[in-house]
């Protein structure tokens, strides 16, 4: 079936894919035409990756568009929003527009409305319906990328309420879900109502086996023989085998997938090994100017080992490195610059970084609750085989698992080669993830009794799978006492029948996408400034009681999961380093000593009060308690008793105290941002990466602003405590002291810049509008574009720097007045790439 010959598309669309080379659609995509999917019917395509799922999404949603409607494209991460957002922009030149919303979960996104396609994550459909965005109301094809991961216990329900609401509010609704193969696709398409489109065809063969002693067996029975000599490295040997074997005149690249970042980051040094011998000399050029980019996204550690590393055409990558390290790394290994790329499984999450051999060397990872290591999903698997190949770049795709004995070979093909992708089940009926959707379901108007609700949470995957009828109701009735308890929903019995209605507070708290448990616990730290004292009618969410009566409510779920929405949440482990008791409780402290951050007065709100609030939210999973932590967040819990917002809880009871130490070395971790601490000497301290502390600090800012609102609304906190919980949002925002916040605020400045231009003299943002240029100039180290970008963001009449001379006593004072910046380019705050 050629392009060119479907209808119901926009004039062109079909011959300009058959410009891009789509002479006939691939099998599952022509299933899906003739399943419906041009003509607004609802389609589940379980398929394998490259094999074609996103033009599926494309011809839906262009024919609603063509019909006269708008479509929305759902994605599980931010970075492929982006992704899709770029990909879906060349169809701008046949009159179709495009927008991407991820952040801001306070905004309507009103400004969508004018585009024809909208690319979102789940999160933010989910904020975008509660805070009553217009244009939901006549989308008319609704796209779901990776529906699989309903299945995921901390996403899943997000995706599965949203889809649910969406398919509520819009009648006729076209859903097109996009999975990966999964044991039970028939049950997606029964609960949206769709027809089921399944398929095993790839456009490019997937040959899948283990390496073992000196050869690969692959599951159709053929061999390749890959001999490992005494003393080398398995993975070593199959990723230059890949490079050797040329097609059409090139080597193939590799993924080396392991189970921790550590592993990542060594994989990536030892493979430079093979990887930098076979680099050509306008690689290498290549290659220093992107490990040149690597080094300015961050002062730390972690980016000078991945540049080292990409230098030598071998890259790392994991959730600690920053949003653009991963990009840059992305872009390079699509390109051929980069050679193997060594990645914790994350990567196989729907970015598109397909290689010709892909090598699953972990397939076992550490599990606390499982107690040691943990055999992977074989969805997890298949998914990581599935990166193998690229349609038009490669002729086959390879995926190889490894073996040290013929037992562990056999377990492989039997446990993943052989076996099929474990059902999909919901995670809806968990009270963590009912707490805010039931509470959001009510204060959006999609419920307003009890049997509203019940009747609403049956359009829901996991009423479709349940046996246990009454299982989701007493969940739910559990989830509402603590609603109603905490005064988020109001309850009322009239003639049998219960109404329900969310409370001003409670339609502030959905709004503002918090976890309800996280809004209680910063209603009662706020109510805490105003009495002095601890509430006696709130719930306690660490006990899960009510202080007056006792009555059983609800415990909060800490994990460690890559959370999309809201920043990386990832907590450091042994395996990621360890970071030194003696450096926090000198150096923290001395840091603190220097700035504002010294204990204070009770009456006084402090940042690190205000931090360590949202910290102990379970919004923001804190870092964890290394060896040697206990003693010392102890030590700095009772030096600075009097800052925090709430009663401490007694060293007796073990696990309420670790997690209130937990909840201070993330609030430690985030004072040290705004108090300019150096990212390299954070990362080093809390045994974390850049991108921990971006997402950390991402995630503070949100759960800050909301603090911020909900102070204005808590009886009895007055506008002192408000100003408070802003300036420390700000101070993180920037992650500067408060002597910077107006600086710090002029795009293109940050935090180190805001810092060297204050010690040469420029301290607001009205000075740059006057000062002398060659101060400026001097202060921003000769950099003359910069300085003419500052400038002009400032609003500076004439920001030119044509033959303006650095003044070399400003740069002098500015080196002087930050001696902890070493290079100058390492902007670490997130307001530098805004």
């Amino acid at each position: 079936m050629q392009p060119s010959s479907l209808s119901g598309l926009p004039a062109g669309v079909g011959e300009a894919l058959e410009a891009e080379g789509v002479a006939e659609l691939y099998p599952p995509q022509q299933a899906a035409v003739e399943a419906g999917v041009v003509d607004g019917d609802s389609l589940v395509a379980a398929v394998p990756t490259a094999s074609g799922k996103t033009l599926i999404a494309e011809l839906a949603m262009l024919s609603a568009i063509e019909r006269g409607g708008t479509a929305l494209y759902i994605v599980p991460l931010r970075a492929l929003a982006s992704e899709k957002k770029t990909e879906f922009e060349r169809w701008e030149d046949h009159g179709i527009t495009i927008g991407v919303s991820t952040g801001n979960y306070e905004s309507d996104g009103e400004w969508l409305a004018t585009r024809d396609i909208i690319v979102a994550t789940s999160e933010k459909v989910d904020s975008l319906i509660r805070n009553g965005a217009p244009w939901i109301d006549d989308l008319t094809c609704v796209v779901s990328d990776e529906v699989h991961l309903v299945d995921d216990s901390h996403r899943g329900p997000t995706l599965e309420v949203t889809l649910a609401k969406l398919r509520k509010v819009n009648s006729g609704l076209q859903t097109v879900a996009l999975s990966a193969t999964v044991g039970n696709a028939g049950v997606i398409a029964d609960w949206l109502n769709a027809e089921l489109v399944e398929s095993d065809w790839r456009p490019i063969d997937l040959r899948t086996g283990v390496h073992f002693g000196n050869a690969i067996d692959f599951d159709d029975g053929s061999k390749r023989e890959v001999p490992v000599d005494r003393g080398e490295d398995q993975t070593a040997r199959l990723v230059a085998d890949a490079l050797d074997t040329e097609e059409d005149g090139q080597g193939g690249s590799s993924l080396v997938f392991v189970n921790s970042r550590r592993n990542a980051e060594s994989s990536a040094r030892k493979l430079t090994d093979v990887t930098a011998p076979r680099l050509t000399g306008p690689e290498r050029d290549d290659l220093r100017e992107l490990a040149e980019e690597i080094r300015g996204v961050s002062d730390t550690d972690t980016s000078e080992d991945l540049a080292d590393a990409v230098e030598q055409g071998s890259a790392f990558h994991h959730a600690g490195l920053a949003s653009e390290h991963r990009s840059l790394v992305e872009d390079a290994f699509r390109a051929r610059l980069i050679k193997c790329v060594s990645a914790t499984p994350t990567l196989a999450a729907g970015v598109n970084t397909p290689a010709r051999r892909v090598i699953v060397r972990d397939w076992r990872r550490y599990d606390g609750e499982f107690g040691g290591m943990k055999p992977l999903d074989v969805l997890e698997i298949h998914q990581m085989c599935g990166r193998a190949g690229r349609p038009g770049l490669d002729p086959y795709g390879e995926a190889v698992l490894l073996a040290n004995d013929a037992d562990t070979k056999e377990e492989l093909f039997e446990r993943y080669l052989w076996a099929d992708a474990e059902p999909v089940r919901s995670k809806l009926a968990a009270e963590p993830a009912l707490r805010t959707h039931v509470l959001a379901t009510v204060a959006s108007g999609f419920a307003s009794t009890r049997d509203g609700l019940l009747s609403f949470l049956d359009n829901t995957l996991y009423a479709t799978q349940t046996d246990d009828e009454g299982r989701l109701a007493a969940v739910t009735d559990t989830v509402l006492d603590y609603l109603a308890a905490n005064d988020f929903v109001e309850r009322e019995r009239d003639a049998g029948a219960e109404s329900l209605a969310a409370t001003g507070i409670g339609h502030t708290v959905s709004r503002l996408y918090l976890d309800p448990m996280s809004a209680a616990e910063m209603i009662d730290g706020l109510r805490t400034v105003a009495t002095g004292d601890a509430p006696s009618d709130v719930v306690d969410a660490g006990t899960g009681t009510s202080a007056d009566t006792g009555e059983f409510i609800m415990t909060a779920e800490n994990t460690d999961d890559d959370e999309p929405g809201f920043g990386t949440y990832v907590r450091a482990d042994a395996e990621n380093g360890d970071a030194s008791g003696e450096a926090i409780d000198g150096e923290a402290n001395a840091d603190a000593e220097d700035g504002d951050e010294t204990a204070a007065a009770s009456s006084e709100v402090t940042p690190l009060g205000i931090y360590h609030l949202v910290s102990r939210t379970p919004d923001m999973y804190e870092l964890y308690l290394k060896s040697g932590d206990r003693e010392t967040y102890t030590e700095l819990c009772y030096e600075r008793e009097k800052e925090f917002l709430g009663d401490i809880p007694s060293e007796y009871e073990d696990v309420r105290f670790e997690d209130w130490l937990a909840s201070l070395k993330t609030a430690r971790l985030l004072e040290d941002w705004a108090t300019e601490v150096d990212e390299d000497r954070m990362a080093e301290r809390y045994g974390v990466g850049p991108g921990d502390i971006r997402g950390k600090v991402d995630t503070a800012e949100w759960l800050l602003r909301a603090a911020e609102t909900l102070a204005r609304d808590v009886e009895g906190v007055d506008g002192d405590t408000v100003v408070a919980v802003r300036e420390a949002r700000k101070r993180i925002e920037y992650g500067v002291r408060e002597e910077l916040l107006d600086l710090a605020g002029v795009r293109n400045v940050g935090r180190k810049r805001a810092r060297r231009l204050f010690e040469a003299g420029v301290k607001t943002r009205a000075d740059l509008r006057e000062a002398d240029k060659g101060t400026v100039l001097g202060a921003l180290r000769g950099r003359e574009r910069t300085a003419e970008r500052i400038l002009e963001n400032a609003g500076r009449e004439d920001p030119s720097m044509d033959d303006v001379r650095p003044d070399k006593s400003a740069s002098a004072a500015a080196t002087a007045g930050s001696a902890s910046d070493e290079d100058g380019e390492g902007q670490a705050s997130l307001g530098d790439f805004r």
